[in-house]
Protein backbone atom coordinates (compact mmCIF):
# COMPACT_ATOMS: atom_id res chain seq x y z
CA UNK A 1 0.00 0.00 0.00
CA UNK A 2 1.40 3.07 -0.86
CA UNK A 3 1.81 6.48 1.35
CA UNK A 4 -1.23 8.26 -0.41
CA UNK A 5 -3.59 4.88 0.27
CA UNK A 6 -2.46 4.56 3.75
CA UNK A 7 -3.55 8.63 4.50
CA UNK A 8 -6.95 7.72 2.40
CA UNK A 9 -7.51 4.70 4.69
CA UNK A 10 -6.73 6.55 8.26
CA UNK A 11 -9.17 9.38 7.17
CA UNK A 12 -11.53 7.32 6.61
CA UNK A 13 -11.18 5.35 9.97
CA UNK A 14 -10.80 8.95 11.90
CA UNK A 15 -14.13 10.09 10.32
CA UNK A 16 -15.93 6.63 11.64
CA UNK A 17 -14.65 7.65 15.14
CA UNK A 18 -17.37 9.20 17.53
CA UNK A 19 -15.41 8.87 20.69
CA UNK A 20 -14.46 12.85 20.95
CA UNK A 21 -11.65 11.66 23.66
CA UNK A 22 -9.77 9.32 21.59
CA UNK A 23 -10.05 12.30 18.14
CA UNK A 24 -8.12 14.73 20.73
CA UNK A 25 -5.49 12.23 21.56
CA UNK A 26 -4.99 11.29 17.33
CA UNK A 27 -5.01 15.37 17.13
CA UNK A 28 -2.72 15.89 19.82
CA UNK A 29 -0.24 13.05 18.57
CA UNK A 30 -0.33 14.30 15.34
CA UNK A 31 0.81 17.58 16.21
CA UNK A 32 3.54 16.20 18.78
CA UNK A 33 4.73 14.55 15.10
CA UNK A 34 4.62 17.35 12.82
CA UNK A 35 8.06 18.33 12.23
CA UNK A 36 9.35 22.15 12.52
CA UNK A 37 11.46 23.42 10.59
CA UNK A 38 12.95 25.22 13.36
CA UNK A 39 14.41 21.78 14.34
CA UNK A 40 15.67 21.08 11.07
CA UNK A 41 17.99 24.65 11.20
CA UNK A 42 21.57 24.15 12.20
CA UNK A 43 22.70 25.92 15.37
CA UNK A 44 24.60 28.43 12.91
CA UNK A 45 20.89 28.84 10.72
CA UNK A 46 18.98 29.76 13.65
CA UNK A 47 20.92 31.84 15.15
CA UNK A 48 21.57 34.42 12.18
CA UNK A 49 17.75 34.28 12.04
CA UNK A 50 17.59 35.38 15.32
CA UNK A 51 20.08 37.81 14.81
CA UNK A 52 17.79 39.46 11.95
CA UNK A 53 14.82 39.82 13.80
CA UNK A 54 16.52 41.76 16.62
CA UNK A 55 18.15 43.89 13.61
CA UNK A 56 14.44 44.32 12.31
CA UNK A 57 13.09 44.95 15.40
CA UNK A 58 16.25 47.82 16.26
CA UNK A 59 14.81 49.15 13.24
CA UNK A 60 17.94 48.09 10.88
CA UNK A 61 16.48 47.56 7.70
CA UNK A 62 17.86 47.07 3.56
CA UNK A 63 16.19 48.17 1.30
CA UNK A 64 15.25 45.09 -0.94
CA UNK A 65 16.98 46.35 -4.09
CA UNK A 66 20.16 47.27 -2.68
CA UNK A 67 20.15 43.88 -0.71
CA UNK A 68 19.78 41.93 -4.42
CA UNK A 69 22.48 44.42 -5.42
CA UNK A 70 24.82 43.33 -2.56
CA UNK A 71 24.19 39.64 -3.59
CA UNK A 72 24.87 39.86 -7.27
Amino acid sequence: MDSQTSKIELVKMILNIENEKFIEKIKDFIQKEAVDFWDELSLSEQKEIEKGIEELDKGKRVEFNDFLKKIS
